[in-house]
Order: structure tokens, then sequence, then C-alpha cells
């Protein structure tokens, strides 16, 4: 059967560029990467360009692929606003492997800047520090690319490391490897001062915990249910404590054998019970949080691990809402850009509305820089948004 036509992107379904002039300045620096290669001065897709056209992809539904990009390119309008000129299929290719992924940090960090920390009451006052979740994720690639690997020769993924502030509500860094790339090192090599990690129990290591401390920062991480330890004090629970299924706080030596002495400082063990579900059945479990946030309520420990769940809904937006699963690159430096195009759309959504991204608000922003909302209709919904408590 005929593959179905796609349907032609036309100059009265964009509009809204007013929201991309805020951000054109911030991708001033980018325009004279890889310029340095262009002996004969003829290059007409800049990085910045190119930035501006995978963000206007990121929210155009109609755009499918990197030649709904080029027909984009080609209308008026679009190089009017975003002062491109025509983008061909193979300068757009070649962009993903030329221009330098890492610049995209800087800006970034511009709008990070920008970004205040979303309602949260007082709950998470005691925590000194950012609040970042880290996980990784997997983006499966085709067989063919040589980067990627997961499984076997037909398996093949690329892993997204991803560091998440749970306040602002938005990635603010991910690192595209190859799926068997080990997420403690990526962890390790990314650590910032004046932060608190919230881990799972795959990061937990003691030389991780250690290179945490040593830089200034602080880790609640899951660590695993046979995990030894000697406990050096017993804490009592309050009330509050109790209702949030803490059963045990105490301060304790991890490790035992060749591992005791590892660790230069005893930690918190917290213990939570949970209600899982296994085949059906409903059973009651625990699990082990360890961390050297001595002086924060057991009970914060516990929210803080179970705020953790965030960044696998992220994952989820990321995905399915805006299209990451879709590869626009098979090469690595592709795939970084593309994934820090998204983060920089996340971070546009929180500062456009003032809440944390979500598949409605992400619909109505579309909606309007398609030209099937007005910008009251928008500033409306963004109106009837309640604040989010993190």
């Amino acid at each position: 059967m005929p593959h179905p036509t796609r349907p032609t992107v036309t100059e009265d379904q964009l509009s809204g560029f007013s929201y991309f002039k805020k951000l054109l300045p911030l991708l001033d620096r980018l325009h004279l990467d890889a310029c340095e290669r262009d002996r004969a001065h003829n290059r007409t897709l800049h990085f910045d360009q190119y930035v501006a056209l995978l963000l206007l992809y990121l929210f155009n539904p109609i755009m499918t692929s990197l030649r709904g990009i080029v027909q984009a390119s080609e209308l008026k309008k679009v190089q009017r606003k975003l002062g491109c000129a025509r983008a061909s299929l193979g300068s757009l290719s070649e962009a993903a492997q030329v221009f330098d992924a890492e610049l995209l940090l800087g800006v970034i960090n511009g709008l990070a800047v920008q970004l205040q920390p979303m309602a949260h009451g007082t709950r998470f006052d005691e925590v000194k520090g950012i609040l970042t979740l880290v996980d990784g994720t997997l983006l499966r690639a085709l067989p063919r690319v040589a980067q990627a690997m997961w499984q076997d020769e037909k398996h093949r993924a690329f892993k997204l490391h991803t560091h998440f502030e749970l306040l602002k509500g938005v990635p603010v860094r991910m690192d595209a490897t190859d799926a068997n790339a080990s997420e403690r090192a990526q962890l390790a090599a990314r650590l910032q001062p004046d932060h608190v990690y919230v881990l799972d129990r795959g990061y937990a290591a003691f030389w991780l915990f250690e290179q945490i401390l040593g830089i200034g920062s602080s880790f609640v991480c899951r660590i695993r249910d046979n995990s030894v330890f000697e406990v050096i004090e017993d804490r009592l629970l309050s009330t509050e404590a109790r209702e949030a299924g803490v059963i045990s706080d105490q301060v304790a030596w991890l490790g035992c054998g060749p591992k005791c002495g590892e660790l230069k400082q005893p930690l918190r063990i917290v213990t939570v019970q949970y209600q899982s579900k296994r085949a059906g059945t409903a059973s009651t479990d625990t699990l082990l949080i360890a961390t050297d946030l001595l002086d924060v309520p057991c009970e914060i420990i516990a929210l803080l691990y179970r705020k953790r769940w965030t960044i696998e809904i992220f994952f989820r937006f990321f995905k399915h809402v805006l299209r990451c699963r879709h590869l626009l690159s098979e090469d690595l430096n592709g795939v970084k850009i593309q994934a820090y195009v998204a983060i920089i759309g996340c971070m546009l959504i929180a500062l456009w509305t003032g809440r944390k991204p979500t598949l409605r608000t992400y619909e109505m922003v579309c909606y309007y820089l398609t030209g099937l909302a007005d910008e009251e209709e928008l500033l409306a919904h963004i109106a009837k948004l309640k604040p989010q408590d993190a």
C-alpha cells in the first residue's frame, strides 16, 4: 500500500514567533561555531539557526522529520523570524555532526538562572543544597548506528544520563552515551558542590558516596536490601515519621569485611515500609535509604526518595510528548543536540508559564505556535493552572 502523504507546512500554520525572540539572543553565542572549517565562507546554516529550527520542530507536531524541517525553512515567515535561509537535507544532516553540542550547556545554564523554584511549602527548607534527581534512560537506535550498544548487534540504544532539578521541575543536564556506559562513572564526572543527589540503588557505591561528599555535596540513595551495616545509634521516631511509613532511623557504619573502612564517616540508614504489587498480589515491602543528612527529619528523607519518581514521569514526557523517541540523527553528537534542545524546550515552557511542563500545557503552546489558539487563549490557559507543589 502507498504511504500516506505527509501534510504540507504552510505559513498560516506557524505563529507565536514573539516567544522565540526572547531566546534568540541566548543563541547568538552559537553563531560562529564550526565556521573555522568553512574556508569558502559559504555556510548558510549556522548553529543558532539550526537550534531555532529544531525548537520549531519540537513545538509543531505537523513537522515529523528532517524533511519537514527543510520544508518549514523554505517559508518566508520562518526565514524572516528566525533569520535563516533555506536549509537543505544535507546541511541539516551535517549540522548534527559538525556543531558542538556542549555549547548548548551555556544556553541551558542561562535559562536555568532565570527559572525560579516552584511553590513547595516549607517541607524541604531544612535540606541545604540543590535537590537533583539523577537517573538514566534508554533511547533505541537503528541497528546500523555504530556508537550505540545495548544487547547485541540488532539491539542498539543510546543512554541519556539526566540531572533533574526537583524544585524547578525541569532537567538541567543530559549526557548521551552508548547504552552500556556506567551510570556511576557518568555521575562522578558531572558532580557539582552544594547539591543533594537523589539516587536509585543502581548508583549505590562507597567510592561514589565518598566523591559526592568530597566535592561538598550530599546524597539520598536507596541501597540494596541485603546491605550490611553496624548500627551505632537508634533514633526515636516521631508521629510524622511513622505516618510517612518510616519504621527505623539509624546511624551506622556501612559495609563489612573488605568494604569496612571504605567510608570515612557513618551514614544514616532510614528504613521505609511501602505497599507493592507483584503478580497482582498486594504485599508490604521495605526499602533502605542511605544519606549523610543527619539533621533532616527522616520523613523528609523518605519524601525526597519518593520524589525520585518525578524523573521517571519526565522521561515519559520527554519520549512521548516531545517526540524524542524519534531520533533526528544517527550521530552521537546529534543525539546530544536533540536532547539539549528538548531541555531548552522544557525550560521555555516553565519560563513562559511559571509551571513545570505538562502534556496539556505543551499542547496549548503547540496550538498557539500553529495558529489554532491566539495569545489571549494561551494566557487564559496559563491563568487557570494551579500552583504546583514540588
